[in-house]
């Protein structure tokens, strides 16, 4: 982040006044002040232009938030990262976000914890991270709906470039099913977001096992459609617990029955596979 201020004369020692609400230059450490018309002159300013990928636009705060992160981890890391991945609901328009979600790509292990607790502390906002290598992230989006869906929309530092082929493995999507099952179990105990996210997990997997299209609006679209709802009354947890539950179940109940079929049916081919061989 840069700031531009102006010189203003004093009695004994000449200043330059910068607003305290800013992000990064904490009170406290050392700054590099150039006159504004000799850098622009030098050209000594890179232009940040991260990707954007289904996304039309962004608060300009929120580039400039993302600029400072993406230092901080080019920094805090010896050779840098391959790539770096912004997504979650930090990239919705407005302010509701209550952290930022962060894949960091890299070959070689980095330290998650120490970059996470350099983020909030410098910025000010909590950091979800996870550290995937290209051969993890590319498996993850061809298995696991939550990954399409997260990638659906996204900004990236460096240009993305992954050729994906969806393949369904039906025993891991029965684990991702029954983490679902825990909204109907406990719907007293759980809050609105919690609601949403396991509505949302358990539409994704319904929605990949019928090889359709993901993307948070899409979701979204089905999770009203299906369950009779609207997003918002549910992030508020101000939905009908019987109506709702009556629902839920019907959904729940098609997406296992397709897992179901899905791996009697691999079973199956298994199985005639082996006697075609022998």
């Amino acid at each position: 982040m840069e700031l531009i201020g102006k010189i203003s004369k004093g009695s004994k020692m000449d200043q330059v006044y910068i607003p305290k609400n800013r992000t990064g230059m904490n009170t406290g450490e050392y700054v590099i002040i150039t006159p504004l018309g000799k850098r622009i002159e030098e050209g000594k300013k890179s232009v940040f232009k991260p990707y954007f990928y289904n996304l039309k636009k962004i608060e300009p705060i929120k580039l400039q938030i993302i600029e400072e992160i993406f230092s901080i981890i080019e920094k805090d890391t010896e050779k840098g990262v391959e790539n770096i991945i912004i997504t979650g609901s930090f990239l919705d328009p407005g302010f509701k976000f209550n952290d930022i979600d962060l894949l960091i790509i890299n070959e070689e292990k980095v330290n998650i914890e120490i970059l996470k607790e350099k983020i909030e502390k410098t910025i000010g906002i909590k950091a979800h991270l996870i550290f995937l290598d290209n051969k993890t992230l590319g498996l993850g989006l061809s298995t696991d709906p939550l990954y399409s869906l997260m990638l659906s929309k996204c900004l990236s530092k460096k240009r993305i470039i992954l050729k994906i082929k969806r393949k369904i493995n039906y025993k891991l999507l029965d684990l991702h099913l029954l983490k679902s099952k825990n909204l109907i179990d406990n719907f007293d105990i759980l809050n609105g977001d919690e609601k949403y996210y396991l509505a949302l997990n358990m539409i994704s997997i319904f929605l990949f096992i019928q090889n359709k299209k993901l993307s948070k609006e899409l979701v979204n679209h089905e999770i009203e459609k299906l369950l009779n709802i609207s997003i918002k009354e549910l992030k508020e947890n101000l939905i009908d617990k019987q109506d709702f539950i009556k629902k839920y179940k019907e959904i729940y109940s098609k997406t296992f029955n397709l897992i179901m079929e899905g791996i009697k049916n691999a079973k199956d081919n298994a199985t005639k596979d082996s006697l075609n061989q022998q």
